[in-house]
């Protein structure tokens, strides 16, 4: 098969397009043909040797959509499936999605009924999972007001249309770094926008929810910008602070708020169904801002490090 693989850490050009041995099931694991799958900031950091657990050579890849070609799980697994795989050790421990097929642990393999075309599928898991996840975690239904943390990052404009489909009634607020004029924010469909610096959001306006995906470096101050009986879901890692020191939930969470978080290691299948109908359902658009092929992950790669324009990276065998 057809397959991309990493031979010795360094830039875009180590990605090598070659032929290595189609992968033969295994017990307790089956392989799946792979139709499309995402690229992910931390693929780059893997690719650049910044992962100490990965040895190379190696197929990249945490997340690939597809279908099953050889199952040990017909029951579950029957040939012909249209299945999603993500995060777990793929692509690390074991060879992942960056080729023709993937021989995956039955475990990370998830069953999905959907008509979306494969590049809009190719685009949901780990984005839009990790933000449908995430927002469930909020109870949406009883808030007027929710504001997205990281409100410009994938996950953050993912959680923008997922919110909107899910409660229309919020009142939704991003968030950047930079002061953005309206002209930048109005576009993304946001409400509001607010200016994050030096990790203190720049308003004394209280809101119900908060989606902090800047994580540990920002969850303090997100508690500080709750209403009464408001939730925080502190879901992501963009402030590359993973531990918050010395926190002392007593003093660190004001009364009558919630502090929650959401690890996209864990995926519960049903609710994997339910997002994918919402987004067909919703007619929510998550087609990839680009398309590659197998043989040009080397400019798919250049492409997310010096990417301008918002969304998903996608990669179609």
């Amino acid at each position: 098969m057809k397959a991309v693989v990493v031979y010795q850490p360094g830039d875009a050009d180590v990605l090598t397009y070659t032929d290595v041995p189609t992968p033969q099931v295994k017990p307790g694991w089956s392989r799946v043909k792979v139709k499309g799958f995402g690229i992910v900031h931390s693929e780059i950091f893997t690719r650049e040797g910044k992962s100490p657990s990965v040895t190379f050579p190696r197929i990249l890849g945490i997340e690939c959509v597809g279908v099953i070609d050889q199952t040990t799980d017909a029951q579950r697994l029957p040939v012909g499936q249209k299945v999603v795989s993500m995060n777990g050790e793929m692509g690390r421990d074991f060879d992942g999605g960056y080729a023709e097929y993937a021989l995956l642990p039955n475990a990370q393999i998830h069953p999905v009924t959907t008509s979306l075309p494969w590049a809009d599928l190719a685009a949901v898991p780990e984005t839009y999972h990790t933000a449908y996840r995430a927002l469930l975690q909020l109870r949406l239904s009883t808030a007027q007001t929710l504001l997205i943390r990281g409100g410009t990052t994938g996950v953050g404009l993912a959680a923008l249309q997922l919110a909107r489909a899910m409660a229309p009634q919020l009142t939704v607020l991003g968030t950047s770094r930079r002061a953005l004029m309206p002209d930048k924010w109005q576009p993304l469909g946001y409400d509001g926008f607010v200016q994050d610096h030096a990790q203190h959001l720049q308003t004394n306006q209280p809101v119900d929810r908060i989606l902090d995906l800047v994580g540990a470096a920002t969850a303090l101050d997100s508690m500080q910008h709750l209403a009464p009986w408001g939730i925080a879901s502190v879901t992501g890692d963009m402030g590359n602070v993973w531990t918050i020191p010395d926190f002392d939930p007593v003093t660190a969470i004001p009364n009558d708020r919630y502090m929650t978080s959401f690890a996209s290691y864990t995926i519960n299948e049903a609710q994997l169904n339910d997002l994918l109908r919402l987004i067909e359902n919703q007619h929510l658009d998550v087609h990839p801002v680009k398309v590659f092929g197998l043989d040009q992950l080397p400019a798919a790669h250049r492409f997310l490090e010096q990417q301008r324009q918002p969304g998903k990276v996608v990669v179609l065998p």
